[in-house]
């Protein structure tokens, strides 16, 4: 009986330095990494950079903070994060101004393009023109199996909880 134990104990120290080797080797996954970049980009972006109507109708010392879902990246086969030169996805983004709940701030949404060739990157938004609808806008700016994702998907219900986190810190609530 008291083998058994021991193998137990054994199996969780194991296990255990296991997991604590990989939570400090500071790797994380090619997705972890554009999600970031992704996020970091569109929050230090300008007005100007950010081409999305709106924008600029944030306060002076307002932040914006942005939770993203990334569709896919070209190329496909990118091994690193410098190998990716385009990057598909989803924005929220709400400017914080402060002791202004989010239920009531500036927000900023929808599919975006981040070119990854640029430094900082290029970021192009989907948006409807007089002559072009919404819906082909975005089939004509995004590849087919991003299209389609952009049209059903937004953010995932964890990057939506440390959006409006992060929102509350900023905005001092």
């Amino acid at each position: 009986m008291r083998t058994r134990y021991i193998g137990a104990a054994v199996a969780l120290l194991t296990a255990a330095a296991g997991a604590v080797a990989l939570s400090r080797s500071g790797t994380s996954s090619l997705q972890d990494q554009i999600m970031t970049r992704m996020r970091t980009s569109l929050e230090q972006s300008s007005p100007e950079q950010h081409q999305h109507a709106g924008h600029g109708a944030q306060a002076a010392n307002a932040a914006v903070i942005c939770g993203v879902r990334v569709y896919g990246y070209e190329p496909a086969e990118a091994g690193t994060l410098t190998d990716v030169t385009a990057v598909y996805g989803f924005h929220l983004c709400g400017v914080a101004e402060q002791q202004r709940p989010w239920d009531v701030a500036v927000k900023l949404a929808g599919p975006v393009i981040l070119n990854m060739s640029s430094d900082p990157p290029g970021i192009q938004v989907v948006e409807a023109t007089a002559e072009v609808k919404y819906v082909d806008r975005l089939r004509q700016m995004f590849p087919s199996p991003y299209a389609e994702m952009a049209l059903k998907e937004a953010l995932s219900t964890e990057e939506m909880a440390d959006l409006r986190g992060r929102y509350d810190a900023a905005a001092g609530l």
